[in-house]
């Protein structure tokens, strides 16, 4: 045996034999919270009143406190059951300390009855609404301990995938387990800073942050976009209904149902304890559904202050099937070691008069705007609940003005400690404060040993090797690949499968695009901030079989980027073919199909030799400039293929010319052109959020307002058939959120040639057009039935697209269509030309079916005379996909 070894196994042993010691020597209280008739009650709160600290139980009512010596008041708390305090004396060893409680015994208010009296819920409603923002307002500032403990299981799966499922490890009714401890830390108005201590977590999750769930207040009029019961609105999408009250520990506490005027997505249901005369929240447990799943909500709150009452424990339940797969998920959190900082603005405790039921006092406090609402928020010992919002919100009104960064939505700083993935077994078993049950126990040793398998498979290649072995292969020309060289060199190709069809002008093709990429990264002072710079160069050919031509292009791209603001620089050019309407109406595998299979050619195509340079700036993430100067020489393209499994003679395939009201044969002549495009991009008002000191937009907050202007130079060429126009278009794309009621998504655009002198087919203003069944993916992006070339235009314009979502119209009358996540739109178009006819389409839609599709049915006018129609399929609305590389 070496030295070495000699020395080391006797430490590791007296470390072995002071884990044990240490073991044997833990003391503190374990047991079970049951009800009277047996029935455990998992999540069940143990808070022992000395510390002001506490553990939840576990799935199956057991629970485990480490405890130094001494003596403790424990508390045990479940929602529809009444507390019980028990003493118990902490010597040497663990103390068993059960709890079987009974159901919570309400006492109705005492009242005389008069006709038409209303609820006692509404008035204990009203101010509770009333004083929500300042019970948020109310801490200025705290921290606590969270640990989260999210528990997974399969639940089902479909016949015809069980194997397959086994083969991968997966199997039904087991349980995946992550936990983690993290310190959070909240500051007014919206910082959360938290750490990561310790994860343990199987596959690839290791970024499990509980700050989504324990930051988020009931208080606030909206959590996930569904109306909470305290929100300002509340009264028009729930009744409220009075069960009772019981005193605890002093305090009288209300239970409230909560019920929703019309139930499905997006609202809450069940029941909220309001605290009488605090009108703050004491527990709630409370059922919401999204896109067709349930989501469960307890908490059970804690005074951490003198009148200041917040969770100590959070038990958060997902359910529900997809396609045959059915799940469910649990997230328990613990939060404790509370330090609070108090609002000194928000100290004061004011009597709220409810004026719809009590006369309003003489003595009581108005408010008054011309009055500072500190000055005011001090002196207000009464105040109706009206008055009492209204200067709550003033008050948090003026505090946002001196805010230096208002426009910042959220602030959230994240970290993981160098230790928090590497910490053993023993240090969980000495920090959980919920006991893992037998199926999460058998569920970590499961993933603990495949862990050991997949770590075998590396852990004779060191990081070069692995590199080394990311080599070459074949099918990746066509699925797409990237490969590393090294410092910031590599190279690749795009996912090329798409680049395979047919069209009548090539007949059938195939097309082939990579990229070669530099690129070097630095932190700047902040140290967060990247700066990037980044050479591209993106070659890309195709060639088409029945017209025997080879086309080609090169990209070569400079961007130098400091965090997002930045430019980019570029010059492309060759000899290519692309759609007459430059933003690809109709994709080549959709036209491919509607080619071979109904014999309908929609894509119509030209070739340009060209060189292009371009430059954007992106000033501010709301400033966008972008310009271009492009030299090209057109030629007009004809049919050079006829092939189709369509046989019948009354079809054929249409000329590649596309059919225009405006143009003539004039327009497709070969020509050249010189076109200097320049566009601004601008959202006013954009809103941010911080991530670890980097502030990100929010793009969606704000409108997308887009001003462009194009100019075809004809003086360079000494040619009279060279390009000359001035054309220049507005647009404005935006949404607006109706509470849940509903969502307006809208886009309009304007635009007219300032002259027209000689303006060819590819630079007339096209319009996103649809013949096919396949639906675009934004909803406020193209039209619906619009002929892809019939309306393009030399003149002026104006086009309108309007979508608008229902969470309640027709088939979701029944709820239980709205609980399935289906929702229903309505959608109307508009479009004019100097030369066309009132062009307008209507439909009505259904969204989220089987909460991946979309079917839209509808028809299209010129003035009142009906054009076309039919239906439409696509994906829900709610899923963004890019099909770009």
């Amino acid at each position: 045996m070496s030295l070495t070894k000699r020395f080391l196994k006797p430490i590791f042993l007296c470390f072995f034999l002071l884990a044990f010691i240490i073991e044997g020597n833990a003391q503190g209280i374990r047991g079970k919270v049951t009800s009277k008739s047996g029935e455990v009650l998992p999540f069940a709160s143990i808070y022992v009143r000395n510390l002001g600290d506490g553990v939840p139980t576990n799935q199956n009512g057991e629970y485990e406190f480490r405890l130094k010596k001494g003596v403790y008041d424990v508390l045990a708390q479940y929602l529809g059951f009444a507390s019980e305090v028990k003493t118990v004396v902490v010597l040497e060893d663990w103390v068993e300390l059960n709890f079987e409680l009974d159901e919570q015994v309400y006492a109705l208010q005492e009242v005389t009855v008069k006709t038409k009296q209303e609820d006692p819920a509404l008035t204990i409603m009203r101010k509770a609404i009333s004083k929500a923002k300042f019970h948020r307002l109310q801490v200025q500032e705290y921290s606590m301990m969270v640990y989260l403990k999210g528990t997974g299981q399969l639940t089902d799966v479909p016949f015809f995938m069980k194997k397959e499922m086994e083969k991968e490890g997966v199997k039904l009714n087991e349980a995946y387990t992550t936990e983690s401890v993290s310190q959070i830390t909240f500051k007014q108005p919206n910082t959360v800073e938290e750490k990561v201590i310790s994860i343990r977590t199987n596959g690839e999750n290791n970024s499990t942050s509980p700050a989504p769930y324990i930051a988020t207040s009931f208080y606030n009029a909206k959590i996930n976009e569904a109306v909470t019961p305290l929100a300002p609105s509340a009264f028009a999408y729930y009744q409220f209904k009075y069960e009772g009250s019981f005193v605890e520990n002093g305090v009288m506490i209300n239970r409230i149902k909560v019920t929703p005027r019309s139930r499905g997505e997006r609202v809450f249901e069940g029941y909220i304890y309001i605290i009488e005369d605090l009108w703050a929240i004491h527990s709630l447990d409370l059922t919401t559904s999204l896109l067709g799943f349930s989501i469960g909500v307890k908490q059970i709150y804690q005074p951490v202050a003198e009148n200041v009452w917040m969770p100590s424990t959070h038990t958060y339940t997902f359910g529900g099937k997809f396609f045959g797969f059915a799940g469910e998920y649990k997230y328990l959190a613990s939060t404790r070691d509370y330090k609070v900082t108090l609002n000194p603005d928000m100290i004061a405790e004011t009597e709220i008069i409810d004026e719809k039921v009590t006369e309003v006092p003489k003595d009581v406090t108005a408010f008054k705007k011309s009055v500072s609402s500190l000055e005011q928020m001090a002196q207000a010992d009464k105040m109706t609940r009206k008055d009492f919002r209204k200067l709550v919100n003033e008050y948090e009104k003026e505090e946002l003005k001196q805010s230096k960064e208002a426009e910042v939505v959220s602030n959230r700083n994240y970290t993981i400690d160098s230790l928090a993935k590497k910490r053993d077994l023993s240090y969980w078993d000495s920090i959980r404060p919920v006991k893992l049950t037998e199926k999460e126990i058998r569920g970590y040793q499961r993933d603990d040993s495949l862990a050991v398998v997949e770590a075998a498979k590396v852990s004779e290649v060191d990081s070069v090797a692995k590199k080394a072995r990311r080599g070459f292969k074949p099918g990746e020309i066509l699925t797409g690949g990237s490969y590393s060289f090294g410092k910031g060199r590599s190279a690749g190709f795009h996912t090329n499968l798409t680049k395979i069809s047919f069209n009548t002008v090539e007949g059938f093709k195939f097309g082939l695009s990579g990229f070669y990429r530099i690129e070097k990264s630095t932190k700047m002072a902040d140290s967060v901030t990247m700066h990037r710079r980044t050479w591209n160069f993106r070659p890309e050919v195709r060639y088409g079989f029945s017209s025997d031509q080879l086309y080609g292009t090169l990209d070569i791209r400079r961007s130098v980027n400091k965090g997002r603001p930045g430019y980019t620089v570029g010059l492309t050019g060759g000899q290519y073919i692309f759609q007459f309407n430059g933003d690809n109406p109709i994709s080549e595998q959709v036209n491919m199909a509607y080619s071979l299979l109904f014999r309908q050619n929609y894509m119509k195509l030209y070739e340009q030799s060209f060189l292009k340079g371009y430059y954007s700036h992106r000033f501010t993430d709301a400033v966008t400039f972008r310009t271009n100067v492009t030299y090209a020489y057109r030629r007009e393209l004809f049919n050079n293929s006829d092939v189709s499994l369509w046989k019948r003679a009354e079809r054929e395939y249409t000329p590649n010319r596309p059919v225009n009201i405006e143009a003539d044969p004039i327009a497709f002549e070969n020509h050249h052109a010189l076109i200097w495009t320049n566009n601004l991009e601008w959202r006013p008002g954009l809103k941010y959020y911080v991530r670890n000191g980097r502030k990100n937009p929010l793009y969606e907050s704000a409108p997308l307002v887009n001003f462009r202007y194009t100019k075809a130079i004809p003086g360079v060429f000494n040619n009279p058939m060279a390009s000359k126009f001035d054309f220049v278009e507005a647009s404005i794309e935006h949404f607006f959120n109706f509470g849940v009621s509903g969502k307006l998504d809208f886009n309009v655009n304007a635009g007219a040639f300032l002259n027209n002198d000689r303006v060819y087919f590819m630079d007339f203003k096209h319009f996103g057009g649809n013949r096919t069944i396949f639906a675009n993916m934004g909803v406020a992006a193209n039209y619906r039935f619009l002929d892809y070339y019939q309306y393009s235009t030399q003149t002026q314009y104006v086009s309108g697209i309007v979508h608008y979502q229902f969470r309640k119209f027709l088939l979701t009358q029944l709820p239980m269509l709205r609980f399935s996540g289906v929702r229903e739109n309505i959608f109307f178009n508009y479009l004019k030309t100097q030369n066309s006819p009132h062009y307008w389409e209507v439909g009505y839609s259904l969204d989220n079916l089987f909460r991946i599709f979309r079917v839209e049915m509808g028809a299209g006018f010129e003035n009142s005379n009906y054009q076309r129609g039919g239906f439409r399929f696509g994906i829900a609305s709610f899923i963004n996909v890019n099909f770009e590389d």
